[in-house]
Parts: C-alpha cells; sequence; structure tokens
C-alpha cells in the first residue's frame, strides 16, 4: 500500500502517467534546471517503479542528498545580500546585484524556482569584484592584518635560516591543539550512539615531531594506522535527550617550516619507471581529469617550457593572478573541482591546490595533495596545500592559495610558497577522498577533504547542519 501510495503522490507532483516509467535524463533535466522538488519526486517514483539494486538506490539516495547539500549552500536572499552590501554602498539598490550575478561575482542558483544567493556570496563579492574589493579595503584600510603581519616576519626567519645553516628547515615551532565537535541536542533520538571520526596531527611527516596525544573525552577511542591517507582518531558516544553531544580532543607538536632552493638546486631526469612518477602523474577522475580544458590551460602557462622550476613556477604565478580567493561551497556537490575553477575564475585553497596538481600532472611532474589546519596566530582554520616532487630533492611543499606575497624586493621571500611552507600547519592528510578508519558506513560530510571530522549513527551520516566544530592553539 505505502508503495502504491508514494506513486500516486509523486505522479500527481511530476505530472507523470503512473503507466510510464521514470528514467534518469528526466531527473537529469530536473536537477540541472534546479527544479530540486520535481527530480526528488521523480528519484521516488523511479525507486518505487522499479525493483533496483542496492548500489542503484545508493547513488540515487545520494542525488537527492547531494541536491539537500546544494540548497544549504545557496541559502541567502536577495534581502541578506543587500543588508551586507549596504555597509559599503549606502544607497544600493535590487537593481545593483544583477551587474555582479551577470559577472559572476555574485553567486546564485535559481532552486525550485527562487533566486538563492551562495551563503558567502556577498563576502565574496568583495574579493572578486575589483570595484567593490577596493572600496571595501578603502573603508577598511586601517584594519589589522595579523596573518600578514606574522608572515612579513616569519618567512623571512626561515629564508634566512636556511640560507645560513643548511639544510631545508627552520627552527621547529611547538602548538597545543584543542580540537572539538558538538553534536546539537536531539539530532539523533536519545540512547543512540553516534560515531565520530576527528582529525588528528600526523607523526610520520617530516616536519611535525613530538606528536603527544594530551587527552581524549573517552576512554575508549581507536588512532587510525599511518598507512591511512586521512589521521583520525574515532569515537563512539551515546545522544542523550535535550543534551548536546561534545567529542573533544587534545595534543601537542613541533611543526618546522621549510623551503628549498629549487632555482639553483640539481634537478635529475625523472625515473619515469618510478612508483612516485607512475602514482603522481596519472589522472584520477573525477577531480583530476586531463580534460580540453586542462590542456588548453596548460598551453596558455606552460608553453613549450621544459624546465621543472619554471613549470612550476609559471602555473603557480598564472594560477595566483587569474583565480582568486573566495570561499567555496562544499567540495561533496562539485562533480569536478578545477574544472568547477576555471569555470567560475576563482576557488579556495582546496580547489585551486586540485587545479595545481592537475596541471601539474599533466605536464609530467608528479604532485600530491596535503591538507589539515593553518595554525598561525590569531588566524587559525582549516586548509589545504600540495606538494610536488622533484628527483634528487624529493617532495616539496607549494600553497597555491598563500600565492605571491608582498616582498617586492626579495624573489625568493615573494615566491615562498611555490617551494616552502611556514612553521604554522598541522598536517592531518596526504591525500583526498581515501578511506577513514575505521570504515564509514554512511556518505561522508565531505567525500574530497576531511578535517572538521565525520559523524553519523544507524539512520544515516549527520551534516553539518547538525553539528559545530571549534579549534583552539597555543603555543609554547
Amino acid at each position: 500500500m505505502k508503495k502504491i501510495l508514494l506513486l500516486f503522490a509523486a505522479a500527481a507532483i511530476c505530472g507523470c502517467s503512473n503507466n510510464s516509467k521514470v528514467t534518469l535524463e528526466q531527473i537529469d533535466k530536473e536537477e540541472n534546471l534546479g527544479n530540486f522538488s520535481k527530480a526528488n519526486y521523480l528519484i521516488d517514483l523511479m525507486i518505487a517503479q522499479n525493483n533496483l539494486p542496492e548500489d542503484s538506490l545508493y547513488q540515487l539516495d545520494w542525488r537527492k542528498e547531494k541536491m539537500r547539500r546544494i540548497a544549504l549552500d545557496f541559502s541567502e536572499t536577495k534581502e541578506s545580500v543587500l543588508d551586507y552590501a549596504v555597509k559599503y554602498y549606502p544607497n544600493i539598490s535590487a537593481d545593483s546585484l544583477l551587474r555582479w550575478e551577470s559577472s559572476g561575482a555574485l553567486e546564485f542558483m535559481i532552486i525550485n524556482g527562487q533566486k538563492r544567493y551562495f551563503k558567502h556570496g556577498a563576502e565574496n563579492l568583495f574579493l572578486l569584484d575589483s570595484t567593490a574589493k577596493a572600496r571595501k579595503e578603502l573603508m577598511a584600510s586601517f584594519a589589522p592584518n595579523p596573518l600578514a603581519d606574522t608572515l612579513q616576519q616569519h618567512i623571512p626567519t626561515i629564508l634566512n635560516t636556511v640560507k645560513t645553516q643548511g639544510g631545508f628547515q627552520a627552527v621547529p615551532v611547538k602548538m597545543n591543539v584543542k580540537y572539538s565537535v558538538t553534536l546539537k541536542a536531539n539530532a539523533v533520538p536519545d540512547g543512540e550512539t553516534v560515531r565520530c571520526w576527528l582529525p588528528f596531527v600526523r607523526d610520520d611527516n617530516r616536519r611535525q615531531t613530538e606528536v603527544a596525544l594530551v587527552s581524549v573525552n573517552d576512554d575508549n577511542y581507536l588512532i587510525s594506522p599511518n598507512d591511512y591517507a586521512h589521521k583520525s582518531i574515532y569515537m563512539e558516544k551515546t545522544a542523550q535527550k535535550d543534551e548536546p553531544l561534545k567529542f573533544e580532543i587534545e595534543f601537542s607538536y613541533r611543526s618546522a617550516g621549510e623551503w628549498f632552493d629549487v632555482k639553483q638546486a640539481d634537478i635529475k631526469p625523472f625515473n619515469k619507471n618510478s612508483e612516485i612518477y607512475r602514482n603522481y602523474t596519472a589522472e584520477r577522475p573525477p577531480h583530476i581529469v586531463f580534460s580540453d580544458s586542462i590542456k588548453a590551460l596548460s598551453k596558455l602557462i606552460v608553453g613549450e617550457e621544459n624546465n621543472v622550476y619554471q613549470k612550476v613556477r609559471k602555473i603557480f604565478g598564472y594560477l595566483d593572478s587569474h583565480y582568486p580567493w573566495a570561499s567555496a561551497r562544499e567540495y561533496s556537490t562539485i562533480d569536478n573541482i578545477p574544472q568547477h575553477v576555471i569555470d567560475n575564475g576563482h576557488g579556495d585553497c582546496g580547489q585551486v591546490t586540485l587545479l595545481f596538481i592537475t596541471l601539474a600532472r599533466y605536464n609530467g611532474i608528479p604532485a600530491r595533495w596535503q591538507s589539515g589546519f593553518m595554525t598561525h596566530p590569531h588566524a587559525v582554520n582549516l586548509h589545504d596545500w600540495g606538494e610536488y616532487y622533484v628527483e634528487g630533492l624529493g617532495w616539496i611543499p607549494i600553497d597555491q592559495s598563500f600565492g605571491v606575497k608582498n616582498f617586492p624586493s626579495d624573489s625568493d621571500a615573494m615566491y615562498f610558497y611555490s617551494n616552502g611552507i611556514d612553521s604554522y600547519r598541522m598536517v592531518v592528510n596526504n591525500d583526498y577522498s581515501m578511506p577513514l578508519y575505521p570504515e564509514k558506513i554512511y556518505p561522508r560530510s565531505d567525500n574530497v577533504d576531511f578535517q572538521r571530522g565525520e559523524l553519523e549513527w544507524r539512520g544515516g551520516n549527520l551534516y553539518y547542519d547538525k553539528w559545530d566544530w571549534n579549534i583552539k592553539v597555543s603555543y609554547f
């Protein structure tokens, strides 16, 4: 009876006949048009009409969840965007938004017939539109920038240490980190078990030493083995009615900045038969794909250049100047992240990192993902960067989104992040989209990165709208 009622309900809303079978093409069409409600009913109708295998049901359920996540990301109204913009444009009107929308500086979608703006769209507008950006900077010209101030002192210190003492590492910084996620009260029924994976600092990275777990707010926990790309601490707790559920860890470690003088190095030819070369110059769909767009962009940037150092420098400089940083929608909702950056003309740290990795690999330079936290004083956040491989030197860090720095008289400092990394980092991940330990049952909240953590219960995944995260860093 339930199946019959579902058939009638879905058919009534989508205008389908009970005798006509729903096709994936119909679902694709409605989803691409932003008609999420209709697409959801078509999915329900397809499930009701057919005896589908488990993998097909999984994919259809995921499509519904993906649309829900997109709708959460695009949750702002015209009024909320205007409320933000009026601080810098007191006489702004609704018509003023149209120019920014058409240029792509103000990101929006039509969802179920309504124009909805990206939840960080208003802030991004003042990063992506040059006139709006200049206006905001003029009005906030005396606002302090703690991160810039830290790097103005820190980068020259690393360079001086490496150049005078030799090697490639600077004196490490010791940090203490408290990280927690808190599940909102009644997000799951009373008495249910919640599974939680929290990010943890790697002890197998050469830049991170003296890793020590200080405390865990549960006696039973599992730390993932080092052969897992995502380093985590796993716990289980029981939910109580009307009470938030907190998972918390505290740990300390030392982190050393690095800089490699690639320009002066004796770069050897790649061993193209090595495992490193074969693995890290390969495509890895859906995000690392040597598409026509990547090939065209590579030709524009790299041209006929053969020198490894110059290839990296050209890619790094071009991406920095052409794809500015802006807050991004959730990675799990994007089919191909580098293509998304190319199409939209901007990206956040992980997005431009994946674009760099793809271009490097296409040009025969091994490159890989790395991510975790940036732990700079007064600028703690989640962050992604990468590494590329040079024969004779090994893996070299690169932070594409930190880009070219303002050191006009020192090219090594200007391009520090093309072959170096600062000391205020916490490496959690050596790759992206890899399994968790122990294995997660339901689709992850972030199926690319692992930084905030993951939660689930027997009823399914617990997405970000159900919990909050917090980082606190202190220094010794």
